[in-house]
Parts: C-alpha cells; structure tokens; sequence
C-alpha cells in the first residue's frame, strides 16, 4: 500500500516493545523506493512528532495497548488513508489520516451499536474490505480462537461505517485439548491464531479468502502404540498437575520451588519419550462461490 501518496509500494507492520516501563506497540513502515526495494524499517510518527500508540486507561486495558496488523485504508471516506489497526486484546482502533502519510495522534475506537467493538477471542487482525459488494467497506478479522469473523457495514456507499457485531464468516477447525494426539490429516480447517489476506486469487471477479494459522501436531512417538500414548498421557498430565501445585504452593520457599521446578523439567524431558510434537501452521485457501 501506497500510504505517503508518492505512487511507490510501502510495507506497514505492528510490533511491540517495552516502553516507557509499559508493553506498547508501535507501527514500522518500509518505504518503497523506485527500483523496488525498500528504505530502512522506522516508526510511524503522528502529527506530534511521537510514535502512533494506541492509548489505554489502567494496567487491566494494558493488552490493548499492544498492536498487531495496522491496515491503511479511506475508513472515514474523506480522500485520505487512515489507520485501522487491532491490537492483543481484540478490539480495534483508527487513525485518522491527514494527508500524504501523516496521521492524526489520537486514535478513536471504532464501535457497533455504541460498545466497542470485539472479536470473539483476541488478537484483532483488520482487513478493511468490500466483503459482500454493497459499495461499503467492511471489517475482516482473524483470531486466536480460529476461523475469520466479518463484521458487516451497513451504512452504504460514501457514509461513515455503520457495523454489525462480528460474526462467523469461516468457522474454526475443531478444538483440540493439549496433548490430545492430532495428525495433518485430521485438520478440518484453520486452528488457531489466525491472519487473514482477501484477494481474488482465481481470477473469477470474487474475493476469496487466505487464513493462515498455528497448530501443534501432535502423534505418538516411534514404536508408541495408540494405546501405550493414551496411558502415558494420562500418567503424564496427573504428574504435571501435581507438580504445578506444588509449585503454586511453594510461595516464598525457595527450595521448595526449585525442587518443584527441576521435577517439571524432568517431567517435560519425560514426555519425549512417548510424544512426537510438531509446532506449526498452514494457509488455507478458500474460494468464494
């Protein structure tokens, strides 16, 4: 996206780090120079000359301080790219833009029907699209309880967004407790913590969805029966548990705690013995009909 105006591609990301003794994120933008390559990552400054941070009331709201995807987009219809930008806590938030680049310091929650608006789950991920044709934009987002959730507009063509509460638009893959074994092949669909990309992808004229997800494959170890997993798991998970009681209860003995801790480590050295675990994802593509 071309947020400066100046027809070359830029790149916009959140991140986070510790300032000011707090968690807060921060926007980076790489500017596109002319041969395609990019300037050096910096951060995205408001009109004020500080960085763009989304605010916060007390430490409860702390999480919404804590960016994750910032979409440019004309969200107010002005002629001028915003800020949509989501945030750990899974509510949203917009800046407004003022013109070759620069935004307004003071970001606005964006709202359904008077209350703030929220995902189900957290870790808001906007994508800011015309979803069902109507001339209006709407809001995509991912999650970390799965699937893509759609909040619709129905203010219309040229008019401030009026949204809908979110809803499901693509439904998440079955749930799975840790532990439980779980093979590639048994994926019905996008986990959890997903990120969310709308294009064309076929070239049909209608916009198609790309989820991307996280998910830890998990199966027996090799020469680990079915069933020989199924009886080390549930001997596994009592110890576990009884061993983070006792850390729990610990308080201030130290000793008490350290031994607790090296039972943990050894628990966890243990469970290799008969689990096989794979931390990974997948991009699912689905085609709009």
């Amino acid at each position: 996206m071309d947020i400066d105006g100046d027809g070359i591609r830029d790149i916009l990301s959140g991140s986070y780090s510790r300032m000011d003794k707090d968690m807060a994120g921060t926007f980076q933008v790489l500017r596109g120079k002319s041969d395609g390559s990019f300037h050096k990552a910096e951060e995205l400054m408001g009109t004020d000359g500080k960085p763009l941070i989304i605010p916060v009331k007390g430490e409860e709201q702390m999480i919404e301080k804590i960016c994750t995807r910032p979409y440019a987009v004309d969200w107010d219809g002005d002629g001028k790219l915003d800020l949509v930008v989501g945030n750990f806590a899974g509510t949203f938030y917009w800046f407004k833009g003022e013109g070759q680049g620069k935004f307004n310091p003071k970001a606005e929650p964006i709202k359904s029907g008077g209350e703030t608006l929220h995902i189900e789950g957290h870790h808001s991920d906007p994508f800011v699209v015309d979803w069902d044709g109507d001339g209006d934009l709407d809001l995509l987002s991912g999650s970390t309880s799965g699937g893509v959730q759609w909040a619709e507009n129905t203010a219309g063509k040229g008019k401030p967004p009026v949204l809908s509460a979110f809803k499901p638009l693509i439904e998440p893959g079955r749930k799975v407790e840790y532990g439980e074994p779980l093979r590639e092949s048994e994926l019905t669909g996008p986990t959890t913590s997903t990120r969310i990309w709308v294009a064309d992808v076929n070239g049909d004229g209608k916009l198609d969805i790309l989820v991307g997800d996280s998910v830890t494959l998990v199966s027996p170890a090799k020469g680990v029966s079915t069933e020989d997993f199924k009886k080390k798991s549930a001997e596994w998970q009592k110890a576990i548990t009884a061993v983070s009681k006792e850390m729990s209860s610990a308080g201030s003995d130290q000793e008490k705690r350290t031994k607790a801790n090296q039972e943990f480590q050894k628990l966890y050295q243990k469970r290799a013995e008969f689990v096989t675990e794979e931390a990974t994802g997948f991009v699912w593509l689905y085609l709009q009909k």
